[in-house]
């Protein structure tokens, strides 16, 4: 994930022109039990933004904000290319820091970080080949759980211990839209590419 999407930035659309990014869903029975872990870890930590269950999702590639045909050609592109489905589990709380002030707070994935790592990989080439900027940092796979209402960060409270999830299969990579708004993000599924 690339420093830009640390940032909250402008609304999604300007005229044909995208907030995007390539991510796998959490399937309904995962989103349903981190509701209940974000609910207590909100309480624990209100310097901190807890997305809803719904938002959560796994950032393959940022994007940004592009024109849409551009992200809809990669979108094309990757549909040509066989990508093979993958198991996901999450694990333990990280987070990524400046300093001793935490900006975001992510659970770990602790099954099928290689594979992400190799779809993120095909996303990348593709992404780089329709011109855009090549992502900076080398991408680290983690479900993104919170952020920092400071801009700088805030110091993260304990919180409590992530329930153990079951594993789920990775079968579909979503190009999503994102809008932000007064309640915070809300992402449109654009297109959705199955996984073999």
């Amino acid at each position: 994930m690339g420093a830009a999407a640390l940032e909250e930035g402008p609304g999604a659309q300007v005229g044909s022109r995208t907030r995007a990014f390539f991510g796998l869903p959490v399937p309904e029975a995962q989103r349903k039990q981190l509701g209940l872990y974000l609910a207590a870890c909100a309480a624990a930590a209100p310097e901190f933004r807890w997305p809803p269950p719904a938002n959560l999702h796994l950032t393959v590639r940022f994007i940004g904000t592009v024109d849409r045909p551009v992200v809809e050609s990669i979108a094309d592109r990757l549909e040509g290319i066989e990508l093979p489905g993958f198991e996901l589990q999450l694990g333990e709380v990280g987070t990524f820091k400046r300093g001793r002030l935490a900006r975001v707070v992510w659970l770990q994935v602790v099954t099928g970080a290689e594979r992400a790592g190799e779809l993120a990989a095909r996303v990348e080439a593709e992404c780089v080949r329709a011109g855009l900027e090549p992502e900076a940092r080398p991408f680290q796979p983690h479900l993104t759980v919170a952020r920092a209402r400071a801009r700088d960060g805030s110091v993260l409270p304990e919180l409590p211990r992530p329930s153990d999830l079951p594993p789920w299969r990775a079968e579909e990579l979503v190009l999503y839209s994102s809008h932000l708004g007064r309640a915070g993000s809300v992402y449109e599924p654009l297109r959705t590419l199955r996984l073999g």
